[in-house]
């Protein structure tokens, strides 16, 4: 445990009016270092034995209903489980009756609809006060014509909603070769691990009839019988969205005819693909939640049996996803796991906070990370990428067909702050994984995250493709976070590489200066990511698109001190910036201006204050705020890791900055300071 003293520290509290923002006084340097200290000993604390860190990912009421619609329509209900999943949904409701999808958000219809659907299966009956408040706010919202294709395909696996009104999934299309103009691996990686299960779903039809009283005609704002509910074409005649959609009415046509004559062989195929994605090496296909359980459902549909050992693996997966709480005995469904994303950023953020290379805790982090390097040469990104030599990294602990350029590139940079007993066995790897991240740069210049150049625009108008990630293009954040692993591992500005990575920045860069985020919410993570990638190759701080950048930042600082932005950002770009502060977002922000190379700017100072002065006495932080997107729009993470690893990170660069600078260059004056100890 820490010290009284170091304990004590942590409590302090230092009062000033010199400004608004109330400027740290002369004892923060002594404070951030005991800051520091705190968060790596709670970060320590949370290691696993054999050096790695995983912390709970959480997310909406979506998944509690989802199991409960696997259950039903396996036929398996475990009635402990499922009081367990009806407490999680009721535990989730909003006051106006409704489930959103991100912590402070609004009533979203596809949650709201399928957690009152799930409620109604577990025996709820629909007078009762929380289906009719739910029932109320879904009419509000639309009802069940506003769910996307992905939730109505559930509702019509328990003949909620006519098979004939849903897109059609061709199994067929596995069979496109890579030369033609679309394959599946034209589709996102996360998009393949759904399709291509649902397409042997949407063949096969599987339909568990429920008795009456378990029917949602309610949710129907008209009826069931009086409206169409085929997806609407676009007022203008050419398009493409009306092009797929006159082609998904003659593929229903082709559906009617007796003969098929490539569905056979498009259904073993199918079968073949996910089973080899679901097998060895690999927590389910795509290890991801809707990947295991559609896979599951398609493969029942084949005739697999409940003992057949592939099912039982991915029943084992599944079943890894569950969080109990020792303390309330609430059960929570995580999308999926995040070792080697929580490992390499913990890492970065002890080393870069002073904690030495050579420190056990650090060692066995690495040997770890070290274990879970991919070089399996069959991974679908080998359809657009055939470089020679596979060496990444996944987000999970086992997804061997499936390494990413984000986790790759956070694995390198913390690699690099380690040392090994063999440093010619670390240069050997270093190089092999920097040559495979290179490998992935895209034409425009950018980083995606799985896959390169999965760009089609055209794919986002095929009516399956309403979940908002058909494709995965280039994106500012991970692109800058790829610029920095490059420079930290020594990279020069001139490298051609680096030089079109900055052009795709600079034509990214929005008109206030702000970059928009993919992965982080949203515009704050962006924007952080570009600018820390920028300093790393020793990029000039001062041009003038770059401080925009910095002014964007410091624009939308909190009274407080912090920074904070809701993902309703990604609905209303107005919303950009604004929101309650969290230590996640704090830190990102921190980290953008001190890239920027002034210890000594108000904001920044304010922002380490908003963290010294949120810490606990144990050396975490508290955030309940949502700061992850998994599909912006439709489903967002909020990874538990991030109120300690990132705070922690930005108080370690926040330190170094502030050991260049011995003396305040802008002296200030009319100091009004109070101590409190």
């Amino acid at each position: 445990m820490p010290s009284a003293s170091v304990q004590a520290a942590s409590r302090t509290v230092v009062r000033t009016t010199t400004s608004q923002l109330q400027l740290i006084t002369l004892d923060t340097p002594t404070r951030v270092r005991q800051a520091i200290r705190l968060a790596q000993h709670h970060l320590i604390g949370l290691q696993k034995q054999d050096g790695h860190w995983c912390a709970e990912l959480t997310v909406d009421s979506t998944l509690h209903s989802d199991w409960i619609f696997f259950m039903y329509w396996l036929g398996e209900v475990d009635f402990s489980r499922q009081s367990k999943l009806v407490k999680g949904i009721l535990d989730r409701q909003l006051p106006d009756g409704g489930w959103n999808i991100y912590e402070g958000g609004p009533s979203e219809v596809n949650a709201s609809v399928k957690a009152y659907f799930a409620l109604k299966l577990a025996g709820i009956p629909p007078d009762e006060p929380v289906m009719r408040r739910a029932q109320a706010n879904i009419m509000r919202l639309g009802g069940v014509p506003r769910m996307n294709t992905y939730n109505k395909m559930w509702l019509a696996m328990f003949g909620q909603f006519s098979w004939n009104y849903l897109p059609t999934i061709p199994v067929e299309m596995i069979l496109f070769p890579n030369r033609f103009y679309f394959s599946i691996y034209d589709l996102s990686s996360w998009s393949r691990a759904m399709l291509v299960p649902l397409s042997i779903i949407n063949h096969f039809r599987p339909t568990k009839y429920l008795p009456p009283e378990k029917h949602i005609h309610e949710l129907f704002p008209y009826g069931t019988e009086s409206d169409n509910f085929s997806l609407k074409q676009d007022p203008q005649l050419f398009t493409w969205r009306n092009f797929f959609l006159r082609w998904d009415y003659t593929l229903k046509l082709l559906e009617k005819l007796p003969w098929k004559p490539l569905r056979a062989h498009a259904l073993k195929k199918a079968e073949e693909w996910i089973v080899e994605r679901s097998g060895e090496g690999s927590d389910g296909l795509g290890a991801i939640f809707p990947g295991m359980v559609f896979s599951t459902i398609a493969l029942k549909c084949l005739g697999y049996s409940d003992d057949h050992p592939i099912i039982q693996k991915i029943r084992r997966d599944l079943e890894g996803l569950d969080v109990e709480d020792p303390e309330t005995g609430d059960l929570r469904i995580q999308p999926c796991l995040s070792p080697v994303w929580d490992t390499a950023i913990t890492a970065v953020a002890l080393a870069e906070s002073g904690l030495p290379a050579n420190s056990p805790e650090l060692q066995k982090a690495a040997q770890w990370l070290l274990s879970k390097e991919i070089k399996d040469f069959r991974g679908d990104w080998k359809v657009k990428n055939p470089h020679p030599v596979a060496s990444g990294w996944a987000f999970e602990y086992n997804n061997k067909y499936y390494p990413d350029v984000d986790d790759t590139a956070k694995v390198l940079l913390a690699l690099r702050l380690i040392d090994w007993a063999n440093e010619e066995e670390k240069k050997q790897l270093i190089d092999r994984a920097t040559a495979w991240l290179l490998s992935f740069q895209c034409k425009d210049g950018g980083w995606a995250a799985f896959d390169k150049d999965v760009t089609k625009r055209w794919l986002e108008d095929v009516p399956f493709a309403d979940h908002n990630a058909i494709l995965d293009p280039t994106c500012s954040d991970i692109t800058a976070k790829v610029i920095e692993c490059l420079g930290k591992l020594g990279f020069a500005r001139s490298h051609r590489a680096i030089r079109r990575a900055v052009e795709m920045l600079k034509r990214t860069q929005l008109r206030d200066g702000s970059w928009w985020g993919r992965w982080g919410v949203n515009y704050i993570y962006g924007t952080f990511q570009a600018l820390r990638g920028l300093a790393a190759i020793g990029y000039d701080m001062n041009e003038d698109w770059i401080v925009r950048a910095r002014d964007w930042l410091e624009s939308c600082q909190n009274s407080d001190g912090g920074w904070g932005e809701s993902c309703a950002s990604y609905d209303d770009p107005a919303l950009k910036g604004k929101g309650p502060s969290t230590a996640s977002q704090t830190a990102w922000a921190i980290m953008g201006l001190v890239a920027c190379g002034n210890p000594f700017r108000p904001s920044l100072q304010a922002g380490i204050r908003y963290l010294l002065d949120t810490q606990n006495a144990d050396g975490s932080w508290s955030e309940t705020q949502t700061t992850g997107t998994g599909f912006p729009r439709v489903f967002y993470l909020r990874y538990d890791m991030y109120r300690n690893n990132w705070p922690l990170m930005a108080l370690g660069c926040y330190e170094q900055l502030r050991k260049k600078f011995p003396d305040d260059p802008y002296p200030r004056s009319g100091k009004n300071l109070q101590f409190e100890i």
